[in-house]
């Protein structure tokens, strides 16, 4: 039980550290860091869709079957994700950025960030309750999809009136209550039923992340060569995800 507590706490710390990846884009130029960032978002669907089909399906399967109800969670996560979506997106404000006004899109990004963040601690912690491998595998999705989102992030705060300092701090905080998420799932590990809602869950949000807002966001680039890079970067993350089943 210990080990459990072990790798679900420092796998989230691990991936809370994501979030202080914004300092290393300063130096960067924004055109450079786009051109970095394409690829580092193929890399990422592949990542979250290959740990869904690779480890989190046949995991589901092997342990509660393939029934409607685990349609119905699957469908239940993707929904969750979308309504979390537009909740952020929901209000505007056309004042001018200030340094002494934060701009309501990116405190609004904020909540919904922190949400975003404590449903990957949860899904964290229900994966290696369900095994050790399965919760490495998850940690790394999330790792490689955290690392394209924190950068966006970073930048919305920094555009929303944030100094850099304040906007690296207060995207580490929200970045915590992924522990929170991972705690709850240790805390409730004896709940019946508990692991057979929320790896679904977590399958259904991580094809909601890959299908509506990573690949959507690849289909801009339309030049062949830059497609091409994505469509092997893209498989990069798949094997990755595969390559897992190998070394666990």
């Amino acid at each position: 039980m210990l080990e459990l507590w072990l790798y679900v706490l420092i796998s989230i710390f691990i991936v809370s550290l994501i979030s202080l990846i914004g300092i290393f884009t300063l130096s960067i130029k924004i055109e450079k860091l786009k051109k970095i960032m394409i690829y580092l978002v193929s890399f990422s669907a592949g990542a979250l869709l290959g740990d869904v089909f690779i480890h989190l399906f046949p995991e589901i399967v092997k342990d509660f079957g393939f029934s409607l109800k685990i349609s119905i969670f699957i469908l239940f996560g993707i929904l969750f994700f979308f309504i979390i979506e537009k909740f952020v997106h929901w209000q505007h404000c056309h004042m001018p950025i200030t340094k002494h006004h934060q701009h309501p899109f990116a405190l609004m990004n904020l909540v919904g960030d922190s949400v975003h963040n404590f449903i990957d601690g949860l899904i964290i912690g229900a994966s290696y309750i369900a095994s050790i491998p399965i919760g490495i595998a998850t940690t790394i999705a999330v790792i490689l999809h955290e690392i394209p989102q924190e950068i966006g992030d970073f930048g919305v705060l920094i555009h929303g009136g944030f100094t850099k300092k304040r906007a690296l701090f207060i995207n580490f905080l929200t970045a915590l209550t992924a522990i929170l998420g991972g705690l709850v799932s240790l805390l409730l590990i004896n709940v019946n039923g508990l692991n057979s809602f929320l790896l679904p869950f977590a399958a259904g949000s991580f094809i909601y992340i890959a299908g509506s807002d990573l690949i959507p966001e690849l289909h801009k680039e339309t030049e062949i060569k830059k497609s091409l890079i994505q469509l092997l970067t893209f498989i990069l993350g798949i094997i990755i995800m595969f390559s897992l089943l190998l070394v666990g």
